[in-house]
């Protein structure tokens, strides 16, 4: 599976720049400890005494302070972690908010869901498509205003609080081709595993900056000491002291600043590689090299270029798609490999030529569809895409992770096909929420009136109003529209406060129970808007807390069994389909048990997802693949399959776009 050896690749450039900023924290220490050495024998008092017992303390005092010394070495050590843990974790605390709050702390501004303006929609429906393709919830969309350079970034912890911000002069100056294709790019990067990578390499050297700013400040608190002083006993060690404290300062702001030069390179010559990859990434999702090409010949054609403006975006200049701010050093301090460098790799034949951007591009002479404003076929609104091959196993775990363009062509079919009447009311808050109600309406005529009764009771009678407009447009909704709808819907939805998002989601909670079972569809539909809610709100609860396959047997089982005896049918059996998910497991396939189907319903089969979501990559990863050799026992997967397996990927946080399905 691409998706999670990506994963395991990130993982381990994690641990390997862990590894180097902790040498580089371990040459901070060795360095501070010999300059804080040195500062004391620089002050050390040589005075001799006169005669007596005091002469053997004298010449004791005369000799200056060992080179080595454990305690101090120790006292300096723990003090420097201190220091650059304390500062790392407060910088990684202030990304605990997730994407946003990376993209607000620059500036950014998110853009309505509901937006008419022609360049916004254009946006939001590139990042939509991308976003369906890919089975990854849609990102929040940001842009900053203040910014006419090309250039943009994607920030976040998870799939789940992911944004895509992008500058106005992107937003301005691209064509759809080339905007699809930055977009691209930066989806690649979030499908990688870059964005946390990223946001760790911002506070790791932040924290190593923070010595040389405590160096700076403590020479800044000495600016109105003297170091004269009178010429007492007394004056004079509070003279050496105040030296003392003047040497300490200017130590740790060399210390300081020299770590942060050696981690600033650190953290440049990772995102030189990485971004060569998204660049190909982008031209394989869009199967369009011309629109990166073309992106980039722009920013060099460009006399901003990508350069950005605002100072606050320098913390996070290898966030960018392009080089954002000056490099210094000659270079060693740049994020981005040079402009020209990244388009040969794409088109060996370029001849050096860059192309002057307009000021805005002519969106009038663009359709409205590829404008994200109508749909592309008016005169069959609920008409399905043309069918792909039908799903296997194989297929869909390739899927996982990996946007083709065959995947952006259907996801855009898709979306024009969608009735317009449903893709506006996912726009907005109101709307979403009657959305979701109307999708979960049962088709038994006097279970639907009792839910109808339950959304005026909970929600109000603009609510009900709102699902009256909708019904023309639900009646002929196909299946494979329901879940990308939830996608479509969840950015209105997250910025809802919890005294508005708790009665809503108990609601949704009665309107499943309303018939006293819940369908796969149900069960996926609840667990997919719970479970982005949750990630895109506290987006650092997603750790991983168990490595060991044998302390997670009985939550596989559960969540096999559930799988298994949705796919029982006339030709395969439950035990049959559950003996080749098994399989897939090789290490604890004895252990494994098929559970009735009261021990796998929903009761059991929601905390063991919750359990498995914390587990590592590599049980995730065997969970899926078991799930879907199960769901495809019958050599295909249908609808309801479909949806579970779907629902049991986007809890383990493994993107499993749409399916062609049965």
């Amino acid at each position: 599976m691409d998706f999670f050896e990506a994963q395991a690749r990130a993982k381990q450039r994690t641990s390997r720049l862990v590894a180097l900023f902790a040498v580089a924290v371990l040459g901070t220490v060795l360095a501070g400890y010999v300059a804080t050495v040195f500062a004391l024998r620089q002050t050390h008092d040589y005075r001799p005494s006169r005669s007596g017992r005091g002469a053997q303390v004298s010449a004791l005092q005369a000799q200056p302070p060992s080179w080595w010394q454990p305690r101090l070495f120790l006292g300096v050590s723990m003090a420097t972690f201190a220091v650059v843990g304390l500062a790392s974790l407060y910088k990684w605390n202030e990304f605990s908010g997730g994407g946003s709050a990376v993209a607000e702390s620059v500036g950014a501004r998110r853009v309505d869901p509901h937006t008419t303006d022609t360049m916004e929609r254009r946006l939001l429906n590139v990042v939509e498509e991308m976003a369906i393709a890919s089975g990854v919830p849609v990102p929040g969309v940001y842009i900053m205003d203040e910014e006419p350079a090309i250039n943009a970034f994607a920030a976040g912890l998870t799939t789940n609080d992911a944004v895509v911000a992008v500058t106005r002069g992107t937003l301005e100056r691209l064509s759809r081709d080339e905007l699809q294709a930055v977009v691209g790019h930066e989806f690649s990067h979030i499908l990688n595993g870059d964005m946390r990578l990223n946001m760790r390499l911002t506070a790791l050297v932040f924290g190593i900056l923070v010595l040389g700013l405590a160096g700076r400040g403590i020479l800044w608190s000495l600016r109105f000491q003297s170091f004269g002083g009178s010429r007492d006993r007394e004056g004079k060690n509070s003279g050496g002291l105040v030296v003392a404290i003047a040497l300490i300062g200017v130590a740790l702001l060399i210390i300081g600043y020299v770590g942060y030069f050696f981690g600033r390179l650190i953290q440049a010559a990772v995102s030189r590689q990485r971004e060569f990859l998204a660049d190909a990434s982008a031209v394989q999702f869009t199967r369009n090299p011309g629109g990166m090409t073309g992106a980039l010949k722009k920013i060099g054609g460009l006399a901003l270029g990508s350069s950005m403006q605002s100072n606050k975006s320098g913390a996070i200049g290898h966030f960018f798609f392009a080089q954002g701010f000056r490099s210094n050093f000659g270079g060693l301090w740049a994020t981005h490999p040079p402009l020209d460098e990244r388009i040969r790799a794409i088109d060996p034949q370029f001849d050096g030529t860059m192309i002057e951007a307009p000021e805005v591009v002519d969106v009038a002479h663009e359709s409205f569809v590829s404008a994200g404003l109508a749909p592309a076929a008016p005169a069959a609104p609920h008409a399905l895409p043309p069918r792909l091959p039908g799903a296997t196993p194989s297929s869909a775990l390739n899927a996982i992770g990996v946007l083709s363009p065959e995947q952006i062509l259907n996801s855009q079919l898709l979306l024009d096909s969608t009735p317009t009447a449903l893709r506006t009311a996912a726009q907005t808050a109101a709307g979403a929420q009657v959305l979701l109600f109307a999708l979960l309406l049962n088709d038994d005529a006097s279970t639907r009136a009792r839910q109808r009764q339950l959304i005026a009771s909970r929600a109000g009678g603009e609510a009900l109003r709102i699902l009256d407009e909708l019904s023309p447009a639900l009646r002929d909704l196909q299946p494979a529209h329901k879940l990308p709808l939830l996608q479509l819907a969840l950015p209105a939805l997250r910025p809802l406060p919890p005294s508005a998002l708790n009665p809503f989601l108990a609601t949704l909670d009665e309107l499943v129970q309303a018939d006293g079972c819940v369908s796969a569809f149900e069960f996926a539909l609840q667990k997919l808007l719970i479970r982005s809610l949750a990630l895109g709100r506290s987006p650092g609860a997603a750790v991983t807390q168990i490595y060991s396959f044998n302390a997670v047997v009985p939550e596989i089982s559960v969540v096999l069994s559930a799988m298994a005896h949705l796919s029982e049918n006339g030709t395969v059996s439950a035990a049959e389909a559950f003996a080749l998910g098994a399989a897939q497991i090789k290490l604890i396939e004895g252990e494994l048990e098929l559970l009735s189907p009261a021990e796998s319903d929903v009761g059991p089969l929601d905390p063991a997802l919750d359990r498995l979501a914390v587990a590592s990559p590599a049980i995730r990863q065997r969970v899926v693949a078991a799930c879907a050799h199960i769901a495809g026992a019958d050599g295909e997967i249908l609808v309801r399959e479909a949806e579970l397996l779907r629902a049991i990927a986007a809890t383990l946080d493994v993107p499993m776009p749409p399916l062609a399905v049965g």
